[in-house]
């Protein structure tokens, strides 16, 4: 008897009917109570912060404090909720005034927002009270920190190089590169230059092979050089004081960590391995995922995170039906204009060459796509995907005629992008 399952899509949902008797089982994150009072919390946090003193004695004494704040491509971690309490904390709590303040948007190597979208992240209100810039990775007033042991030369944002105290607003999930995302990313890349970010995320590859780095991944920490190479930069800021938020798989807030830039950091990722890793007993010959809607599902580049976590579960050569909307097509072009050397048959010379880390998401999906079968419902045409190996379908039904589901065993994970199942052996 078929089942009928609802995934998000978009801003709305697509229904999939599927054979009961064929599901090894349905994977969702472990059931977390969001906070009821979030400001509460937040400020229990700045109180009572991990392994620091309480923010309020540190604020205090600081004459210029800058806010580094996620950019738009992580809307889903609702700035425009946390930003305004922590503005509200420092003026109120702090005797701080906002001119004493700053944001800087930790955009990395992403275009900055318009006053628009800033205006949407950190709310009207703090956008008129407060300076609120974009980082700006070319800039050439970059403030050289020092060099790293993996011999990345740190340089940084200006204003954030020179505050009494830097306050980094991040959050913590599994990252497929840096192994969680949050904390020390606030850093680098978030308020890097262009050449520290090459630099850093160019460990991602293999140095022999046009492989992915072996010691890199979804949850990897020890030993991984794009975390480590992180952690010796961000250990360079002085005067560095870290929140992390942590959502539920309903992408709702659910803790609240601050304190020491990595100690606070790290409990957030427990916190992020608890809610999100899911044991399953074996892998499957199919797995069928959404990315979680808009905006996990507002372009390839963005959506793909999910394809991240779920192959885990699905055996060499399966077969991954993933329903990702992509209403901005492929994404920046930083990431989807790789696809034209890689018709030229010169992507890995290009890439070690002029390393980014949009061209190595793309080629890690690439390298996906060639170990695994990927079918996509989506508004991407399929003619744009073709050349990386994924298959892209308008229609669901022929995507689910083609998938030939007869016989197999499958794995429901309704939401991809904050799911990590883990193969445990009994």
């Amino acid at each position: 008897m078929k089942k009928d399952f609802q995934f998000r899509y978009g801003s709305t949902t697509v229904t999939l009917p599927i054979e009961e008797s064929q599901i090894i089982d349905v994977i969702e994150g472990h059931e977390t109570k969001p906070l009821d009072d979030i400001k509460g919390a937040l400020y229990s946090s700045l109180d009572n912060p991990i392994e620091s003193a309480p923010l309020e004695s540190i604020a205090s004494k600081a004459s210029k404090i800058v806010i580094v704040v996620s950019d738009m491509t992580r809307f889903w971690m609702r700035q425009d909720i946390i930003v305004p309490l922590i503005v509200g904390y420092l003026t109120e709590r702090c005797g701080k005034t906002c001119s004493d303040l700053e944001i800087v948007i930790a955009t990395g190597t992403h275009i900055g927002g318009t006053e628009e979208e800033l205006r949407t992240l950190v709310t009207s209100d703090i956008f008129d009270k407060v300076r609120t810039v974009n980082h700006d990775c070319r800039a050439d007033d970059l403030v050289y920190l020092g060099t790293t042991s993996y011999g990345t030369e740190v340089r940084v944002n200006k204003d954030a190089a020179e505050a009494d105290l830097v306050i980094c607003l991040g959050a913590a999930t599994y990252h497929v590169m840096a192994g969680f995302g949050g904390g020390r990313k606030s850093i680098l890349p978030g308020i890097s230059g262009l050449d520290t970010i090459k630099h850093n995320h160019a460990y991602s590859l293999a140095p022999d092979k046009f492989i992915t780095n072996p010691a890199i991944g979804n949850g990897v920490l020890n030993s991984n050089p794009l975390n480590e190479d992180m952690l010796e930069a961000a250990g360079m800021m002085k005067n560095l004081f870290m929140i992390t938020l942590v959502t539920d798989t309903e992408f709702r807030l659910a803790s609240i960590y601050a304190g020491h830039w990595e100690k606070s950091w790290l409990a957030a990722c427990d916190e992020v391995r608890r809610i999100y890793t899911v044991p399953v007993k074996e892998k499957a010959d199919v797995v069928i995922t959404s990315c979680g809607g808009f905006p996990k599902d507002e372009s390839l580049y963005q959506g793909t995170k999910a394809v991240d976590n779920v192959i885990s579960a699905l055996k060499d050569g399966g077969t991954l039906i993933l329903l990702l909307e992509g209403r901005n097509g492929g994404g920046s072009p930083d990431y989807f204009d790789w696809i034209k050397p890689l018709v030229n048959g010169t992507f890995e010379s290009e890439l070690r060459e002029n390393f980014t880390v949009g061209g190595y998401i793309f080629f890690l999906n690439c390298e996906q796509a060639h170990r695994f079968r990927i079918l996509m419902y989506s508004s991407i045409s399929a003619e744009t995907v073709a050349p990386m190996g994924i298959k892209a379908y308008s229609d669901l039904d022929k995507l689910m005629s083609d998938a030939d589901l007869d016989g197999k065993s499958i794995y429901v994970i309704p939401t991809g992008s904050t799911v990590l199942p883990e193969v445990v052996e009994n």
